[in-house]
């Protein structure tokens, strides 16, 4: 190790995003990994910030966004469209990275938009390509491929180009989800994460605003029927070879597992989930084949819904940028498979560079 080139890995966190703050917090836990005593023997890191307008700045003021020197700058919206010419690299100090860690939830990150640009710089980076990030992010297109491999989900409908402003097509989306689904059920917007957006629907009164809800984040929409169901969680990471963490559970105070639930202290976390082990196999074999099925490798996080009647294993979606933060699903999952969150990040630079 001594004398050897530390590696520089391109942190990039915040976004133009309706999981920006989401995304800092994230970072903040990695860029602490990454400052371990051991992995600060073969990393340096630079920081990437980009704020909700789609401003990136320079690593310094990235840096003291993570350590809390200063809190996420304010920008001048209007300062940045009156320009007669943008680049947003532009003052960037990006050359001396030499793998990309982009930790940008939802919008223009997760959805396989920033692996896009950072193809063309030639360096590796952590995570999947564009293909895999996009089916993930996309409920519709990731429902209809696991539909046609027969991986088992609950029913579920698709609405698309459709005019929300016309009252006699929400009147024919309502009567289509009242023929065809059971009470309750969920709308939501088919790009989107961290369950924003989405609303559980009890009774026929409630679906147009939540249509109007998913509407306002993604023009297309999936409406799923809702089931007794315990909430299961499996992490992969790896490339040629897939590695499937250990199943965790997750035990909510709310009603349902929505945006504040996920980042609750008080959900009660069971790693390794208490289930049959027959079905644990199971749910690590579908994870692999549904994360193949849409080419997802470097990581991921596959959640799982097992209804409670049955203990039938029902595919809920793949989160191809899971959170870091101290409450994050993944990193605990992993934790308990004997890799910490030092061990981990590591571990993820060498699967980029396929050691």
């Amino acid at each position: 190790m001594i004398g050897e080139k530390k590696q520089c890995i391109g942190l990039i966190f915040g976004g133009y995003s309706n999981e920006h703050e989401v995304s800092i917090s994230s970072a903040k836990t990695v860029f602490q990994a990454f400052h371990s005593r051991i992995n600060k023997q073969r990393f340096t890191v630079k920081a990437f910030y980009i704020n909700k307008y789609g401003d990136w700045l320079d690593s310094d003021l990235s840096e003291k966004i993570l350590i809390d020197e200063i809190e996420n700058l304010p920008t001048n919206k209007k300062r940045i469209l009156d320009q007669e010419k943008i680049n947003f690299l532009e003052g960037i100090e990006f050359k001396k990275v030499d793998v990309w860690f982009p930790l940008l939830h939802g919008f223009n990150g997760e959805d396989g938009s920033i692996h896009g640009l950072l193809k063309f710089t030639n360096r590796p980076l952590i995570g999947c390509g564009i293909l895999g990030s996009a089916l993930g992010m996309d409920k519709i297109l990731m429902k209809t491929i696991f539909s046609k491999l027969k991986i088992p989900q609950v029913k579920y409908l698709v609405f698309q180009n459709e005019d929300p402003d016309d009252l006699e097509v929400k009147n024919k989306l309502i009567d289509e989800i009242l023929k065809k689904l059971n009470f309750p059920i969920f709308v939501k917007p088919s790009n989107s994460g961290s369950s924003l957006g989405i609303t559980k629907v009890t009774n026929e009164s409630e679906i147009l605003r939540a249509l109007e809800k998913a509407w306002d984040i993604d023009p297309r929409i999936v409406v799923e029927e809702g089931l007794e169901v315990r909430e299961i969680e499996c992490g992969i990471i790896g490339n040629a070879k897939l590695l499937t963490s250990e199943i965790g559970e997750v035990n909510y105070e709310s009603e349902w597992y929505d945006y504040h639930s996920k980042y609750n202290l008080n959900n009660k976390i069971t790693i390794p989930a208490e289930i049959d082990p027959k079905i644990s196999e199971q749910v690590k074999m579908i994870a692999i084949q549904s994360c193949r099925a849409l080419n997802i490798f470097g990581f991921a996080r596959v959640d799982f819904f097992l209804e409670k009647s049955s203990n039938k294993i029902l595919l809920n979606e793949i989160n191809t940028i899971p959170g870091f933060t101290k409450n994050s699903m993944f990193p605990m999952l992993w934790k308990a498979s004997g890799l910490n969150i030092e061990q981990l990040v590591a571990k993820l630079v060498d699967i980029s560079l396929d050691k």
